[in-house]
């Protein structure tokens, strides 16, 4: 893409925004500026390298396994909020992924056969207003999951600012072991300079029922000093008042990092997201013909292939249509006094969420359950036995 293609489309990327009030999220961006994968992909970011996802079930130290934990959650970063686009110097094509509608599915996985791994990943749209996502992860043979939910929150002012109302729990089998893991914020910056990306602030905090913490500080970019994308982390035992580092770790998320011994300095790993062992699996996923009319490919199939063949109109003509026939679908409801169940996924009351005001206790730690409809957990007996057709006469569009 040109420099005149992409300033004119941050100059109507930032028109656009400026003339939205309050909550951007389920508001519908310009046809080139969306994505070509709606939000309930995102999920893919935690499942697409199985081994990483498996290794804590292999690793009998616990502070080792709160490591490998740390490591998965960084390593997901890029290619979760990199939207079509990675990371660079020049302008980088960030995009934002189609609104989800009500219902709306994926259902994907990867094996990694060398390293004996294989992920499955089930994502659902809970609610549409406000937009919540479920997501569930699963490797069945090494016995890890990781379950969690996101409402998104975006405003502007200069900057997008996204807000993930929600959490992550991961559980490891073989140890009994939950892992709590945060849904950072972050900020689209670059609108002005021409070169969009995402950004990290903050301190975070992973918590581990094996009485360890991971404690990431994102820096950033700054306007005198600092790298674009940079953090630093470390491992410590959640009784040490002193939180002495039992691991450190120190770089750019989005690009590679170093993990060093906490007391003696010694490096014991490098990771670099472009090395040819990090390469994320290939994506297994039902042939479009054979996917049900809720899963999201073949749902927004007539969108995405505008998309292919630069035709706006179309993507513009089709994208209306879903969402036309979902407010139909809403309003009929409603007359009918009717709720909408989700299929994959159940919410169930904060009180019943005994491990997370476990791992939460002391941390100031909140659900925020009021703002995401609850706490929401995969319908496991659901999950496997799950067919297609899934809403048997019933389809996005009526």
């Amino acid at each position: 893409m040109d420099s005149k293609t992409v300033s004119s489309r941050l100059r109507e990327l930032v028109k656009f925004l400026g003339t939205v009030k309050g909550d951007l999220a389920n508001v519908t961006g310009p046809p080139s500026l969306l994505a070509s994968s709606s939000v309930v992909e995102v999920g893919h970011c935690w499942a697409q390298r199985p081994a990483v996802f498996a290794a804590p079930a292999h690793e009998p130290l616990p502070e080792k396994r709160s490591l490998l934990v740390l490591k998965w959650f960084l390593i997901a970063l890029k290619s979760q909020l990199y939207v079509a686009g990675s990371p660079g110097p020049q302008a980088v094509s960030i995009k934002k992924p189609l609104n989800a509608f009500l219902g709306e599915l994926f259902l994907a996985s990867w094996t990694d056969e060398e390293n004996k791994a294989s992920t499955e990943l089930i994502a659902e749209q809970v609610s549409h207003h406000p937009p919540i996502t479920a997501m569930h992860v699963i490797d069945r043979q090494n016995g890890v999951r990781a379950d969690g939910y996101a409402r998104v929150e975006m405003t502007f002012n200069g900057n997008v600012n996204i807000r993930q109302v929600g959490h992550a729990m991961v559980h490891i089998d073989r140890y009994d072991e939950d892992h709590l893991v945060p849904l950072p914020d972050v900020k689209i910056r670059g609108f002005l300079g021409g070169c969009m990306y995402p950004e990290i602030t903050g301190t975070y905090s992973l918590h581990s029922s094996g009485g360890y913490v991971a404690e990431v500080k994102f820096s950033g970019e700054g306007m005198i000093r600092g790298k674009r994308n940079s953090f630093e982390a470390k491992v410590y035992k959640k009784d040490d008042a002193k939180q002495r580092a039992i691991y450190t770790l120190s770089g750019v998320w989005s690009d590679g990092w170093v993990v060093k011994d906490g007391q003696t300095g010694e490096v014991i790993e490098m990771f670099k997201h472009d090395a040819v062992e990090n390469e994320p699996v290939p994506m297994d996923i039902v042939p479009m013909e054979e996917q049900d009319d809720w899963e999201s490919r073949k749902a927004w199939g007539k969108v995405l292939n505008g998309m292919a063949m630069g035709n706006l109109e179309a993507v513009t003509r089709e994208k209306t249509k879903i969402e036309k026939a979902q407010r139909q679908m809403r309003a009929l409801e409603d007359s009918r006094g009717e709720t909408w169940e989700p299929l994959l996924f159940r919410s169930i009351s904060a009180d019943d969420f005994e491990v997370f005001h476990r791992l939460a206790e002391g941390k100031g730690l909140q659900l925020a359950d009021e703002r995401t409809k609850g706490v929401w957990r995969v319908k496991d007996a659901q999950v496997k036995n799950l067919q297609r057709p899934f809403r048997a006469g019933l389809t996005p569009l009526g």
